[in-house]
């Protein structure tokens, strides 16, 4: 039997299985959460002229002594008509445009008005310019701005239309079916006997994947009978992706891979050296990807959070689609590390981690007290409170 995969071996197989989607124009506000698939370019430049940065009073650089009779007002959108020259200033609001001649702002609490008589009583700004938003401070035309792969959130929304864009061109959201399996499967929590579970994992692994912007359509759960499984494949014909939950193990109630097989996809690797999440399975069948995840919950979660996320960041072209590390000390010890690398659930106040005293693979109360992944290589010796530990953060998929 072919030995279990390292980690960042296996996630990079699963990523050259990844075919971006073609690309789509979205009007801005619609490609939120979403990636570029080409650079943001500026088409104009920001500002387009020299604006004031304060409420004042706008004056000829080479006179900044006074006084100065006010021949006029510039406010936002509403420019002053009238050039600035020497014994002269105008009224002027922060963003206002600068008139022309002008070259310097004497802010409002420096001077003191009388009429149309503007006389300085404070101290002239230094350099001339200090309080002038100078034309292309932000960025100028035909520069870039983004790269492509760049995620689009609410500030690149707004720098994309000041940029002068309404459509951006991006990915459309993949389509991903869930398909819980297994006999134990209680679809109603509240009516739910002893032999059984609530199906609990399909609806946790939509909401992980949703962390990403996708369509996702559930499938179950359903019985471990292969003509049921079958049934449900083919209900997944058009999705970008599949995801199995349970049932990618080797017992005699495992029927995923034999499944996936029947349906035409090719196995391209089965089983990670991690702990939790070792019986993971991923397939390819045209363009679909398949990807069978551990049917205990918290393996299913964490594996959920390093492939399928990282999967659905690649189909939208994302330019960073694994979780980042977040370095940490330890709050409290942890014990030796096993024969597989570990991820233990634990809690993260912004500088230091406490695992979870709880780390079986079922136990749902511990994951839900947690917001980050320790990263233990396999065999780690024991480590006292206040060593360097590697983690990821499980908020917005381990990226934001």
């Amino acid at each position: 039997m072919t030995p279990p995969l390292p980690l960042e071996e296996a996630q990079a197989r699963l990523l050259a299985l990844a075919q971006p989607l073609p690309i789509e124009r979205d009007d801005v506000a619609g490609a939120l959460g979403r990636y570029l698939a080409e650079p943001l370019v500026a088409r104009r430049t920001q500002p387009a002229a020299d604006l004031s940065a304060m409420d004042g009073y706008a004056v000829a650089a080479e006179d900044m002594a006074g006084p100065w009779r006010i021949i006029g007002e510039s406010a936002a959108g509403h420019p002053c008509e009238r050039p600035i020259g020497r014994g002269y200033a105008a009224r002027i609001a922060t963003g206002a445009l600068l008139p022309d001649g002008a070259g310097a702002v004497i802010l409002q609490e420096d001077c003191v008005r009388r009429g149309d008589t503007l006389e300085l009583t404070g101290s002239p700004p230094s350099p001339p310019g200090k309080h002038i938003r100078r034309r292309g401070m932000d960025f100028i035309e035909g520069v870039e701005l983004l790269p492509a792969g760049a995620r689009v959130g609410p500030a690149q929304i707004g720098l994309a239309l000041a940029a002068g864009h309404t459509h951006l061109a991006v990915r459309p959201a993949p389509r991903l079916a869930i398909l819980d399996s297994g006999d134990e499967l209680a679809t109603d929590p509240e009516r739910c006997a002893a032999h059984q579970i609530p199906a609990s994992n399909g609806a946790m692994l939509t909401a992980l994947a949703k962390s990403v912007p996708c369509v996702v359509t559930r499938l179950g759960p359903i019985r471990d009978d292969s003509a049921e499984l079958a049934l449900a494949l083919r209900q997944a014909e058009d999705a970008d992706v599949v995801v199995t939950i349970g049932g990618a193990s080797v017992g005699d109630h495992d029927l995923i891979r034999p499944a996936v097989e029947a349906w035409g996809a090719d196995l391209d690797f089965w089983r990670i050296a991690i702990k939790p999440g070792k019986p993971l399975l991923v397939a390819r069948r045209g363009r679909q990807v398949i990807v069978g995840l551990p049917g205990n919950p918290i393996s299913s979660h964490v594996t959920g959070f390093l492939f399928l996320l990282p999967l659905l960041r690649a189909l939208l072209g994302a330019g960073e689609c694994l979780p980042r590390v977040v370095a940490a000390t330890l709050a409290s010890p942890v014990g030796h590390a096993g024969k597989r690398r570990e991820f233990l659930r634990g809690h993260w106040d912004g500088r230091r981690v406490t695992a979870h005293p709880v780390q079986d693979s079922a136990a749902l109360s511990a994951l839900a007290a947690s917001n980050a992944l320790i990263d233990r290589p396999a065999g780690a010796p024991a480590q006292d409170a206040g060593s360097d530990v590697p983690i990821y953060l499980l908020e917005n998929g381990g990226v934001a």
